[in-house]
This record gives C-alpha cells, sequence and structure tokens, in this order.
C-alpha cells in the first residue's frame, strides 16, 4: 500500500485540477490545493486550501511546507496568460523537497513545461490529454432547448478522454515510482465520431436527439457569434477539419499506468444526464 503523502495541486478548481485533487483523496493522500481565491474554491472537505498565485512565486512557499509532489498548470493570473515563472517555481519545489511533479501540456510548447523538462532535481511528468468529454456539455443548452446539436465535421474521430482518468494518471505519477522523465499521452478506450457522442448522450438521457451537420462556413458564423475569438476559431478549424492522429488514437496509458481500464464515453454521459436535461 502506497505511503500517504502531502500533494500540492495548483489549477485545483479547474476541470482536471478538480479531478486531480479528488482521486488522490480517494487514494488516502493529504491534498493542499491552490487557488487566488478559496472562499470561492468549493473542494472537497478536508482539503487544506491555499490562497496563491502562480504569477507571483513567493506565493507558494507556504503551500510547498511538507510536501512531497506538485501539480502544475502552464498558464496563470487572471487573464490564464503563459507562466514564465516556471525556474522560481521549480527553485522553491527542491528547497522544500518536492519529489515528484506533474505538469499538464497546454497544447503546445510554453516557458513553464519548458522549465519542467529540463528539470534534473525532481521526477517529472508530463500529461497530455486529448480532447475532455467535458467538451460535450457545450452541446447541453441546445439539447434542452431543442433537442438538438449542431456541428460541422460530424465524421471526425476522437478519442476523448474521462478527466476522471487524466486525475487518476496524475495522482499515480504524483505519489509512485517510475513515472519520472515520462510524456503520458492520455485517452480514453474508444474513437468516437460526433455522431457516435451523440447517440451515447441520447441513451443516457432516454430522449432522441437531433445531429444537424453545419457547414463550414455556418460554424465559422457560429462561432464568431458566441464571440470566440479567431485565434481560438482557427484552431478549432483546423482540430476539427484535420484532427491529428494522436488526438484520434488510443494510447493505453490509462490502463498502464493506473492497472484498470480508461472510463468510456457511455459513463461519463450517465454521470452528466443532469447537465443534458436542464436540471442545476
Amino acid at each position: 500500500m502506497t505511503q500517504t503523502q502531502r500533494i500540492l495541486v495548483t489549477g485545483a478548481t479547474g476541470t482536471v485540477g478538480r479531478q486531480v485533487v479528488a482521486e488522490l483523496l480517494q487514494r488516502g493522500h493529504e491534498v493542499r490545493a491552490l487557488t487566488r481565491d478559496a472562499a470561492r474554491a468549493a473542494l472537497p472537505a478536508g482539503v487544506d486550501v491555499i490562497e496563491g498565485d502562480l504569477t507571483e512565486p513567493g506565493s507558494l512557499a507556504p503551500a510547498l511546507e511538507g510536501v512531497t509532489g506538485l501539480h502544475l498548470i502552464t498558464f496563470g493570473g487572471a487573464a490564464f496568460s503563459p507562466l514564465e515563472t516556471g525556474p522560481r517555481i521549480l527553485e522553491l519545489a527542491r528547497s522544500a523537497g518536492v519529489r515528484r511533479v506533474t505538469v499538464l501540456h497546454g497544447g503546445g510548447p510554453t516557458p513553464l513545461e519548458d522549465t519542467v523538462r529540463a528539470e534534473d532535481g525532481v521526477d517529472w511528468t508530463v500529461l497530455m490529454p486529448v480532447e475532455f468529454m467535458a467538451n460535450a456539455l457545450e452541446w447541453a443548452d441546445g439539447i434542452v432547448a431543442s433537442g438538438e446539436v449542431r456541428e460541422p465535421f460530424v465524421d471526425r474521430l476522437s478519442a476523448m478522454v474521462h478527466e476522471g482518468d487524466i486525475g487518476a494518471v496524475a495522482a499515480v505519477a504524483l505519489t509512485q515510482e517510475g513515472h519520472g522523465g515520462q510524456e503520458y499521452v492520455i485517452t480514453g478506450p474508444d474513437v468516437l465520431t460526433v455522431g457516435d457522442k451523440v447517440k451515447t448522450i441520447a441513451a443516457a438521457v432516454g430522449r432522441d436527439i437531433t445531429l444537424v451537420e453545419l457547414t463550414e462556413e455556418q460554424a465559422l458564423a457560429q462561432w464568431r457569434a458566441a464571440g470566440l475569438p479567431e485565434d481560438v476559431i482557427g484552431f478549432l478549424r483546423e482540430t476539427y477539419g484535420n484532427t491529428p492522429e494522436v488526438g484520434r488514437t488510443v494510447s493505453g496509458t490509462v490502463e498502464r499506468v493506473t492497472g484498470r481500464p480508461a472510463r468510456t464515453f457511455a459513463q461519463w454521459a450517465a454521470e452528466h444526464t443532469d447537465a443534458f436535461q436542464g436540471r442545476p
């Protein structure tokens, strides 16, 4: 049985951060969570919530006391800009006795991840999840209002991953030996089209859902009407129209690292039926 350890989770109120917290608690570890606003964190009982900001590394010093593992994100501050404070954060972590670090990949090269990869004083692991299953929550309003999902490129393929499995891989890497210097591509167990996802949600909520395929031009207009920045629109257009192989290939990482199969989209949909039925 793994010895109880104290782990600091940054980005603890985010989609992945909450799952890292939950998985560590389930495994019996002590969790300290860093957040810029402790009053709004709404984290589980038993979590030691400490205010701090990755853009101001000095604020991490109290949070790092007695910590053996550190989970990092690559963006910080109110504007979620790429963090330039990696060298100081890693210096503080080494001084505090941190032995293991995980960093959530930000979708491309970032200064903080580059700093972590160059670090030889701790065992680091880069977590590289593909599309989150939680992205399907973007369809909830349309499903509740009209029973429709309106999407372009409906035949695009995705090996989308349950956020809880990202948390599980992180928890293992933060508390067990053998994961230093690893880059883990984290996927679900299946490759799905948009139609597959819609059918799965329909089965979970017990109602018909119509998939309306948008042309590329209609999709661009919809994204712009929603206020998405042009760089985000460009990313979606490229990713949906020509999904990289890594995003549509099952990696098997979850089972190799955690010892159990990756969770399916059907499991995820069953856990989120309230959202697709208009319930709080």
